[in-house]
């Protein structure tokens, strides 16, 4: 199993019941993927380092799951049609970093 850390950053508009209706469908994807979901965090609303879609803040939620290698590549059509989702990416990782991670401190 190889594991990889998710960062999925939503847009800024959206009501907390729709983030959660978000976050719920793309961990359903992943149950249909065989992928274990370890830990997540969520980050809230944060600044970005620069604009993405005419948005200046956003939505973060972080994930670590274990699966197989080809997850990426069947997840990136599933996310690529949100309308929600500004921007995701999966790192693989040899070791999962211990949580809560420093960005789960600094909350604006």
């Amino acid at each position: 199993m190889n594991k990889f850390e998710v960062v999925l950053i939503f847009n800024p508009d959206i009501t907390k019941n729709t983030l959660d209706s978000e976050v719920k469908g793309f961990k359903s994807q992943l149950n249909l993927q065989s992928v274990k979901i370890i830990n997540e965090e969520n980050w809230g609303l944060r600044e970005l380092s620069y604009n993405i879609n005419k948005y200046n803040k956003a939505f973060y939620k972080f994930l670590q799951i274990e699966g197989s290698g080809e997850i990426v590549k069947n997840l990136n059509k599933e996310l690529n049609q949100s309308e929600n989702l500004i921007r995701y990416i999966f790192i693989k990782v040899k070791k999962h970093q211990e949580l809560p991670t420093k960005l789960n401190y600094e909350k604006s």
